[in-house]
């Protein structure tokens, strides 16, 4: 027999407002401005400038008085021309001539990019019909990087199936090493060691060290990518002179050939969020500019609410009109008011850092950095952990000393004999002196490192030791290992 029950659940779910802010709090400043732009064509009630109005004082959030008229509220608007037009003459839309000198962009220097240099170089080839298709299917198959990292017989399959041209390895072979003799040095190679002998096989081949480098790269990569550079000299039996030689030629090629080439033609900078300045001993701390722009509600769009609520609704073609109208304006609203939120919570998150690391940033010595965890900002403004995290997400604070991702402030604490905590960051900065002093033929293992940080006072364990080498990016002992 079936039963019906009525149960009683609570959950909680994000508003769309919230979900809005979220979104925005995460983002870095150089993003900020293209999501605003994005809002702003999307959304033809909300404008850039500042708020030149008096904020509502009924109930009604839409009906607004203004200081000044550009139009009286008694106008007649053109009902049909509004719905009929799709192409709203906005913010900075083509065709809007009151922005005719402002969308006016100052020329930037042109740079060739990859692809165009060996497109270029590619026409000077004498191929036929089917090797220049072959050919344009190669280079369309190198990455920025340089390589070619698809296998030949999928490419022969793609020219089958797409171009309906039936080759074969061979043939793709053949094609392929004349692209190889592109400029720069080492493009389209499949591999890092075919990479690394295309550009051997560009220098001299009279001089003795090349032919052994080529040699060594050819017969014994995998010894050499190890550094087993004992087992090299014992096979050729070679000096420690020559060797040294050719591992200074080979650790001079470039293993990402197509990264000499320019990409975009532009440069790109990084846009601090915070501005923190030391006047006297007080630190004054800064929002970004970018970070609180001057956005409104449109007052053309405040007015035509205003307008269709005076007429009569019996219109269904005005209902839906007056629907739209207060959609976007609700839009616009949430959206100003969520950047708001975002520059309040920015704020709050950097002062309460800015206090918790306040020796580090009067002095900027490393050795000031106080161990600090997002939960400690948490509990300092009151906030969820996880708004702490996205305000340390890209964002960085420029500083007298340098400009600093906010993540730099945030480690674990190291404990030492004397009992006190020290930031994580003090270690890493001492374990990498360490290894930097090393002995270039005889590394230091982590055992080694962990034993000269234990004799310093440090109570740190072999595999925090890797742990911390790999955060900065240092290989292993082996693999440090210099003639």
């Amino acid at each position: 027999m079936q039963k019906l029950s009525l149960n009683q659940t609570l959950q909680q779910k994000l508003s769309p407002q919230q979900i809005q802010f979220i979104k925005l709090l995460q983002i870095p400043t150089a993003e900020l401005d293209t999501r605003i732009e994005e809002e702003l064509e999307i959304n033809p009630a909300l404008e850039e400038g500042a708020d030149d109005y008096d904020e509502p004082s009924n109930e009604d959030p839409f009906d607004e008085e203004y200081g000044e008229e550009t139009r009286s509220r008694d106008d007649d608007l053109d009902l049909d021309g509004y719905l009929g037009n799709d192409d709203y003459n906005g913010y900075k839309m083509q065709g809007d001539g009151n922005y005719a000198e402002e969308e006016r962009e100052s020329p930037l220097a042109s740079m060739s990019s990859l692809m165009d240099s060996l497109m270029q170089q590619f026409g000077y080839l004498r191929l036929s019909d089917e090797q220049r298709v072959v050919g344009l299917q190669l280079i369309g198959s190198i990455e920025s990087d340089g390589y070619i990292r698809r296998s030949m017989q999928a490419i022969v399959n793609d020219l089958a199936f797409s171009q309906g041209v039936f080759t074969d390895a061979t043939e793709l072979e053949e094609v392929l090493s004349c692209i190889q003799t592109f400029d720069p040095p080492g493009i389209a190679a499949r591999t890092l060691q075919e990479c690394l002998v295309l550009q051997l096989k560009r220098k001299d081949q009279t001089d003795p060290y090349i032919l052994l480098a080529i040699k060594i790269i050819d017969e014994f990569f995998e010894e050499f990518s190890k550094k087993h550079f004992d087992k090299i000299q014992r096979r050729l039996n070679i000096s420690d002179e020559s060797l040294k030689q050719v591992v200074n030629i080979i650790t001079k090629l470039n293993p990402k050939p197509g990264s000499v080439e320019g990409g975009e033609g532009t440069a790109q900078y990084l846009i601090p969020d915070f501005i923190l300045t030391n006047n006297g001993g007080k630190l004054e701390l800064t929002l970004n500019s970018k970070n609180a722009p001057e956005l409104r509600i449109s007052r053309s769009f405040a007015d035509m609410l205003d307008t269709y609520d005076k007429s009569t609704k019996n219109n269904k073609a005005l209902k839906e009109t007056v629907t739209f109208v207060k959609q976007r304006l609700d839009a616009a609203k949430w959206f100003i008011d969520a950047i708001k939120q975002r520059q309040q919570t920015l704020l709050r998150t950097m002062n309460a850092i800015v206090k918790f690391q306040f020796d580090f940033f009067l002095t900027g010595d490393e050795s000031k950095l106080r161990p600090m965890i997002l939960k400690d900002i948490a509990t300092i403004i009151d906030m969820d952990v996880s708004t702490v995290s996205r305000v340390a997400n890209s964002k960085s604070v420029q500083t007298e000393f340098g400009i600093y991702p906010l993540k730099y402030f945030f480690s674990e604490g190291i404990s030492t004999d004397s009992g006190e905590d020290v930031s994580s960051r003090e270690v890493k900065n001492i374990l990498k002196d360490l290894i930097g002093n090393e002995p270039k033929l005889n590394p230091l293992s982590d055992d080694k490192l962990e034993k000269m940080l234990n004799d310093r006072g440090y109570n740190i364990a072999r595999r925090t030791v890797a742990k911390y080498r790999e955060q900065l990016n240092i290989p292993v002992a082996r693999l440090r290992k210099q003639l």
